[in-house]
């Protein structure tokens, strides 16, 4: 059984922690249903306001660093319930696993060295991320501990589509090439796509759009990344919230010249004011749609330049594929926002991809076809769950070791 495949033979509950710079999201799956039993979020570690939010139960309490937090968080669970003792294994995300991790792996010593020496091509998410599992193991010294990395579904990409024009030393030596992200939600919402289909995994070609703050298009062969927009970094590809997508590469350079910016300036620039938020002031989708209504015309020029980006991926992604089974939408943008949906598919028709108006309304929380009746590709919502896919992967991982 592949590591990406589900972990049908593991039994009791998996423990799912989500580690960032300040904060732990965690959630509890039983294996037996593939339920979510119960979860939460510790916020603002090290700050006066830090709190921990437990079911829907907010405690305020002063959390200092990862270790309190998840010290709170087996408190919660140890006053709230449920029982950790059917826990059997724990899943951890690891933002970045370079060319060396390309499926999950069971987490000892060497394990921790290797994600804490690639830590330079992701310097905001994998030291945090390190930094939960260390504790975590000092908490659950006896059970196994499974690192899933959000990059290796994009593992299959082949060379032609991973690698860069750029001096071959770079990526040889310095792992320069294109590594892609949101790869949990992509493996997820394609296979769910699939099963919407009534079809082996195997068989279908989807493009899968995750669009919410952090937004990615991926083209998927057969269960199968064969390219994504997100680079290096999660910087390139789509317009985002407050992160700019494609530009040229020798913007930093322009801009170094003319205005005296210095490479961290452009780079803080980039990735934190620039997108929707640096066309019209808001990085909020739907405040951007109430700018836009309201006559902004700042706002409505970030939207078409938005949709224009996502359409050009798609049809990018279709020539790349071949052939197209489904369009599918996820993350909190794509999952939520009927008009997005429609934008992102407008001038499609001739590709056989279209939404039809009262099913693309319709408000659901369920996955679903969008698509007109009979259509050519089918356009789906699929909500992601990637605590579930992390939970699947940690027990498909135990499963072949």
């Amino acid at each position: 059984m592949s590591a990406q495949a589900r972990g049908d033979g593991v039994s009791g509950q998996v423990l799912v922690l989500n580690t960032g710079s300040s904060s732990i999201k965690y959630r509890l799956i039983d294996m037996a249903t593939r339920t979510g039993v119960a979860g939460g979020l510790v916020e603002r570690i090290g700050e006066d306001e830090s709190a921990l939010v437990h079911d829907g139960v907010r405690v305020e309490r002063r959390v200092a660093d990862h270790e309190e937090g998840l010290k709170a968080v087996l408190a919660a669970f140890a006053e709230h319930g449920p029982s950790l003792d059917g826990v059997t294994a724990l899943g951890h995300r690891v933002v970045h696993g370079g060319s060396r991790f390309v499926t999950p792996v069971l987490i000892d010593d060497a394990v921790e060295r290797a994600i804490e020496e690639i830590a330079p091509l992701a310097p905001l998410h994998n030291p945090a991320n390190l930094e939960g599992i260390r504790v975590a193991r000092r908490a659950f010294p006896g059970l196994p501990h499974v690192a899933v990395f959000d990059t290796a579904f994009h593992g299959t990409i082949p060379p032609h589509a991973h690698t860069y024009a750029v001096p071959r030393e770079w990526t040889r030596k310095l792992g320069v090439r294109r590594y892609g992200f949101h790869g949990t939600s992509t493996a997820y919402v394609s296979r769910r796509a699939a099963a919407l289909l009534g079809r082996p995994y195997g068989e279908v070609n989807s493009i899968v759009l995750h669009l919410g703050n952090g937004a990615s298009a991926t083209a998927v062969r057969g269960g199968r990344s064969v390219d994504t927009s997100m680079g290096i970094t999660p910087l390139a590809g789509l317009v985002m919230g407050t992160r700019s997508g494609d530009v040229d590469p020798a913007l930093p350079a322009y801009l170094a010249r003319v205005a005296g910016m210095g490479l961290g300036d452009v780079d803080t620039a980039l990735n934190k004011e620039s997108g929707l938020l640096g066309m019209c002031g808001a990085n909020d989708m739907r405040e951007v749609w109430r700018l836009a209504d309201a006559g902004d015309e700042d706002a409505r020029l970030a939207l078409d330049v938005y949709g224009y980006r996502v359409r050009a991926y798609v049809g990018a992604y279709y020539a790349a594929l071949g052939h197209v089974d489904a369009v599918v939408f996820t993350g909190g943008v794509g999952e939520n926002s009927a008009r997005v949906r429609a934008l992102a598919t407008t001038g499609l028709t001739r590709l056989g991809i279209e939404v039809d108006p009262a099913r693309n309304a319709a408000e659901s929380a369920e996955a679903r076809a969008i698509s007109p009746e009979g259509a050519e590709v089918t356009v789906l919502v699929v909500p992601t769950n990637e605590e579930l896919e992390i939970a699947e992967q940690t027990a498909a991982c135990l499963e072949e070791g």
